[in-house]
């Protein structure tokens, strides 16, 4: 059974597009089947999968609409992983799901009918409460938040878990934080080691033992279309999003019991 996340935050440019292609990188490189869904009509996360969103002859879009199944739609990342991908037509998206059933449980049952054939499956979310965003978080069991630790960071951290709340109060009960990811971190800096201390005290073992190094390269994405674990497998970001996918695979052993 697939185990399904999000990966979540209304402030934007904390990370969240960098982390998930590095983290579906990390899980392919320690043997996970991998679908990566981007839900961003940027399709920042397609291309950052080595995936030209300009030649996508089927998107997420036509999933949505049930033109096309997950099967049809997605496609091969050179980084080891499947994606499936969008483009400037998932926008249109927004307005068309409107007048349709069940429109925010489009993706979830699409996802339903290839349960078997992944370990994760990682859905990149735009940084906003959208259509788009909802059918994300009511598909996931759980959301992973990449936080920068800084004051306005907190405060968007603050509206994430009063949305969370309500979806799992209205549209999905399994929706939970798996956890806060520690993005862009430089421990010399005395407000963000307070920040993190806050996060621990307050969240506990939600709080991730990763912590994602401030890297240069990683934050400028200087990796021509690819994630860095696969770009620069070297670096420390890389080697921190390969730490990160393992911790997470130990992370869902433990909620489903297994040895």
């Amino acid at each position: 059974m697939a185990k399904i996340f999000c990966i979540a935050n209304q402030k934007g440019g904390v990370g969240k597009t960098t982390t998930t292609v590095n983290l579906a990188a990390g899980l392919a490189r320690v043997g996970q089947r991998v679908l990566m869904v981007d839900m961003d009509p940027q399709g920042n996360a397609t291309m950052g999968s080595g995936v030209d969103k300009r030649q996508l002859a089927l998107t997420v879009y036509d999933v949505l609409l049930e033109s096309a199944s997950v099967q049809e739609a997605s496609v091969a990342s050179p980084c080891g992983y499947r994606v499936l991908g969008a483009n400037r037509e998932l926008a249109g998206a927004e307005v068309e799901l409107v007048a349709l059933e069940q429109r925010e449980k489009r993706l979830k049952v699409a996802l339903a009918a290839v349960d078997a054939e992944y370990d994760f499956v990682l859905v990149d979310c735009p940084p906003s409460l959208s259509m788009l965003t909802l059918n994300g978080l009511c598909s996931a069991h759980g959301v992973i938040v990449p936080m920068q630790c800084e004051y306005f960071a907190l405060e968007g951290l603050s509206d994430l878990v009063n949305t969370i709340r309500q979806v799992h109060a209205n549209l999905n009960a399994d929706l939970q934080i798996i956890g806060l990811l520690r993005v862009m971190f430089d421990p010399r800096t005395t407000l963000q080691q307070q920040v993190s201390d806050q996060l621990q005290s307050h969240f506990g073992d939600k709080v991730f033992r990763t912590v994602i190094p401030r890297n240069v390269r990683l934050a400028e994405a200087p990796s021509y279309g690819l994630p860095g674990v696969v770009f620069d497998p070297a670096a420390k970001g890389s080697v921190a999003f390969v730490e990160f996918a393992q911790e997470m695979v130990e992370r869902v052993r433990s909620m489903s019991g297994a040895p």
